[in-house]
């Protein structure tokens, strides 16, 4: 799996980002472009604001045993996967804004670094490696890039 804490990777990943413009259309799922780049600013969200609900004991008890193998795993997704309730995006939004929040949360995460996120816990894992982080971040970002083509 590709580090994503390398500047030279999330430069690449930024670069993919900045071939999509607004009119980028998916092969295949439902997102648009804009609903797809909101979709993958849920994770940072969940990482540097408040604004998502923490799952209550038992939902994470569920998302620990049954979600996060795979979504910390170097498996790529499957085409047309299930997302959770939190990342569904279903009304459109500004491309160029949520481009740039994007962005922006991945230059962020990028310059704290692979030891900022070592055993930090996540909104719905608890304690992840970087190296589980690290999939997440990138596996997702890579498999939503490629549906636009980029």
């Amino acid at each position: 799996m590709k580090n994503i804490f390398e500047l030279k990777i999330t430069n690449a990943v930024i670069n993919r980002i900045n071939k999509l413009d607004a009119y980028a259309k998916p092969l295949w799922g439902k997102m648009s472009v804009d609903q797809m780049l909101a979709h993958c600013n849920v994770t940072y969200e969940m990482i540097y604001e408040s604004k998502h609900v923490k799952p209550n004991t038992f939902k994470k008890w569920m998302l620990k045993a049954i979600v996060k193998p795979y979504v910390v795993s170097e498996k790529p997704y499957k085409r047309n996967s299930r997302t959770a309730p939190e990342f569904v995006i279903s009304d459109a939004k500004n491309f160029e804004f949520e481009k740039g929040r994007l962005i922006d949360y991945l230059n962020k995460t990028q310059a704290l670094g692979a030891d900022y996120f070592n055993n930090k816990p996540s909104h719905s894992f608890g304690k992840l490696t970087s190296d589980e982080w690290n999939n997440l971040f990138y596996k997702h970002l890579d498999h939503h890039l490629k549906q636009f083509g980029v």
